[in-house]
C-alpha cells in the first residue's frame, strides 16, 4: 500500500512525524511510505530510513496527478492543508485521513478521527500516531518507546572545515517557541572555556545574536557557525558533538533522535510544555519550572519574555552538560 503523510510545515513538528512513520512501517512493513513537505525540509526526511520517497508540496501544487503516477492510496493530513486537500480529493485517492475537528476535512476527507490536540494530554508523536487508526491500526504507543520509530541516522557531509564542538548551543527557534535568555547563554558559555563551543541557527538567527549579545561571540572558545551550515551538514556536525541544548526548536529534536546527550529548555505553558513537545530520546533531559505559570500564560499569544524559562539558571544547565561528558568518559 502506497501512503503518504502530509506534514509540509517546520522542522521541529517534521521530526515529530518521523516515529508516525516508523510506527508504520513496523506494522506493515512492506508499505511504500511518501512524506509531503517543504522543500527545505526534504535533506532532514532524507535521514529517515522509514521513508520511501519525499515529495515537494509546491510540486505537487504544480502537478497534482503525481498523487496518480505514484499509486497514492491513502493520503494522510498531519497537518490540515486546505490546498494540498483539494488536490488529494481531486485526484480520487481512495483514502483521505484528516481531523474531525477542521471544516476543510468535511469537505475532502472520506475518514475523520475526532483528534483535537490543542488540549489533548498526548505528546505531539503520539496525537499523530492516532490518525493511523483510520487504516485500521493500532495507535497506543508510549512516550517511552517513540524514540525507536524515529529510524533517523545522519549524513555523511564534510564538516571538517569546521572545529568540531563538544557542545553546540542553539539559542534561536525563529519565533516558534519560548527561548532561553541569551544572556543565559552567555553564562553557560562563560563558565565552560574548557569546552570546544559551537552557536549555530540561521543567518537572521545570528544577526539578532549579535544584536542582542553581541559578546558570545567575543568568547575565544566559542565558534559562530549561523548561516554557514547547510540542514544536511548541520545534521552531520550535531551527529558528532557531545551534547546540545536549545529551547523546543528542530536542532533539539535532530539531537535527540541521533542519540547525542540533549538539554530542552521549555516553558511550563500548554500547550507549549514538556508533555506535548518534549524531545524524545533515550540521552534526553528536559527542563522546566514545576509549575505552569499564569502570568507566562496571559502572555502567551504576545511572545513577551517568558520569566519561567528565564528562571532556568545557567549553572544547573552547566552542571547537567558536567554530567554529561563525565557519562561519555566513564563509557
Amino acid at each position: 500500500m502506497n501512503i503518504l503523510l502530509s506534514r509540509p510545515d517546520n522542522l521541529g513538528d517534521v521530526m515529530l512525524t518521523l516515529p508516525m512513520a516508523g510506527w508504520l512501517k513496523a506494522q506493515w512493513p512492506r508499505s511504500k511510505i511518501f512524506f509531503l513537505g517543504k522543500s527545505y525540509t526534504k535533506a532532514l526526511v532524507d535521514c529517515c530510513h522509514c521513508i520511501d520517497f519525499f515529495l515537494d508540496r509546491d510540486t505537487l501544487l504544480a502537478q497534482p496527478y503525481l498523487l496518480k503516477e505514484h499509486d497514492i492510496q491513502a493520503f494522510i493530513h498531519v497537518l490540515p492543508d486546505y490546498e494540498v486537500a483539494k488536490i488529494a480529493y481531486s485526484q480520487r485517492v481512495p483514502l483521505r485521513v484528516g481531523t474531525s475537528h477542521r471544516l476543510q476535512h468535511w469537505l475532502t476527507c472520506n475518514r475523520r478521527i475526532n483528534l483535537g490536540r490543542r488540549d489533548s494530554p498526548l505528546h505531539e508523536a503520539q496525537l499523530n500516531i492516532q490518525l493511523l487508526g483510520a487504516l485500521g491500526l493500532p495507535t497506543l504507543v508510549t512516550v517511552a518507546d517513540l524514540p525507536k520509530y524515529y529510524g533517523f541516522s545522519a549524513p555523511q557531509a564534510d564538516v571538517s572545515m569546521h572545529q568540531k564542538p563538544t557542545l553546540i548551543l542553539h539559542p534561536k527557534s525563529k519565533g516558534s517557541a519560548r527561548e532561553w535568555p541569551l544572556t543565559h547563554y552567555y553564562q553557560l558559555a562563560e563558565s565552560l572555556p574548557h569546552l570546544r563551543i559551537a552557536i549555530t541557527g540561521t543567518e537572521t538567527e545570528g544577526n539578532l545574536i549579535r544584536q542582542e549579545c553581541p559578546q558570545i561571540f567575543k568568547l575565544p572558545h566559542v565558534q559562530n557557525l549561523t548561516g554557514q551550515l547547510s540542514l544536511r551538514e548541520l545534521i552531520a556536525l550535531i551527529a558528532q558533538t557531545k551534547v546540545l541544548v536549545a529551547c523546543s526548536t528542530g536542532p533539539l529534536h535532530i539531537a535527540a533522535a541521533l542519540g547525542i546527550h540533549t538539554l530542552g529548555i521549555y516553558p511550563s505553558i500548554k500547550p507549549m510544555h514538556i508533555g506535548r513537545w518534549g524531545a524524545l530520546g533515550y540521552k534526553v533531559q528536559l527542563l522546566a519550572q514545576s509549575k505552569e505559570c499564569r502570568l507566562c500564560a496571559s502572555i502567551a499569544k504576545d511572545r513577551k519574555p517568558c520569566a519561567c524559562i528565564g528562571s532556568i539558571e545557567p549553572k544547573e544547565v552547566m552542571n547537567r552538560i558536567l554530567a554529561c561528558l563525565a557519562t561519555e568518559k566513564r563509557l
